[in-house]
């Protein structure tokens, strides 16, 4: 896939986002499950129990954060898991400098000139979707990481992340994109295929890394 594949001459310049570290200063599905477990003693417990084994299958995988997610999730439906995360999402607007300030206007910025603003992340959709709606971010698409339902609760069904967001974008329909915004070396493969690369607070060290990834240069933006 190539983000710089020519748009159709009548469709407006595609701009894509990430969320955690360009919108948030924070990665904010972690901050759920954390709340998950601070609030549920047997869900602490259960982790505890299921350590030792997640720590032998440690040389195999390392998706070991995905049990811990499970276990967060255990007893929700997609209709209890909705009203969770809106109220998460509705204690988190409120909390002082979670959000992005500068990435929250550049967005709206991009919207008031017409551009398709897309959020592509590797947070989950819901949680994502319910935090711009409390924002006010309204006509934002997202493409993120999605849960399903499983025997004794929601489990993750996608993670939209690195070179996955290529393909999550493709069944999203989007063949190519003019501006794209990234925090991290994670990004590299939608900040490829952008004809407008920008880095959102990365260091020297990650811009040249992310540079010589690239081929060439790339806008850098410090964000607040």
């Amino acid at each position: 896939m190539d983000g710089q594949d020519t748009p159709a001459a009548d469709a407006p310049p595609v701009v894509l986002f990430d969320f955690d570290g360009v919108l948030t200063h924070a990665d904010t599905y972690e901050l759920f499950i954390r709340e998950r477990y601070a609030r549920s003693t047997w869900r602490q417990l259960l982790a505890l129990l299921a350590l030792p084994g997640l720590m032998l299958l440690w040389p195999l995988t390392r998706r070991l954060r995905r049990p811990l997610v499970h276990i967060a999730l255990l007893g929700l439906d997609e209709k209890r898991y909705r009203a969770v995360i809106d109220a998460f999402a509705g204690e988190l607007v409120r909390r002082p400098g979670q959000f992005c300030r500068d990435g929250v206007r550049a967005l709206r910025r991009h919207q008031a000139a017409g551009e398709r603003v897309i959020v592509v992340t590797g947070c989950e959709h819901m949680l994502v979707e319910s935090l711009l709606a409390q924002l006010g971010l309204v006509g934002v698409e997202v493409v993120a990481s999605r849960l399903k339902p499983g025997p004794f609760g929601l489990r993750l069904a996608h993670h939209n992340i690195g070179a996955g967001k290529l393909k999550a974008l493709t069944a999203h329909g989007v063949p190519a994109w003019q501006r794209a915004y990234g925090d991290s070396f994670n990004d590299l493969h939608m900040l490829k295929a952008a004809a407008e690369p920008v880095l959102v607070n990365g260091t020297p060290k990650l811009c040249k890394r992310i540079e010589r990834a690239l081929g060439r240069s790339l806008e850098r933006v410090a964000w607040h």
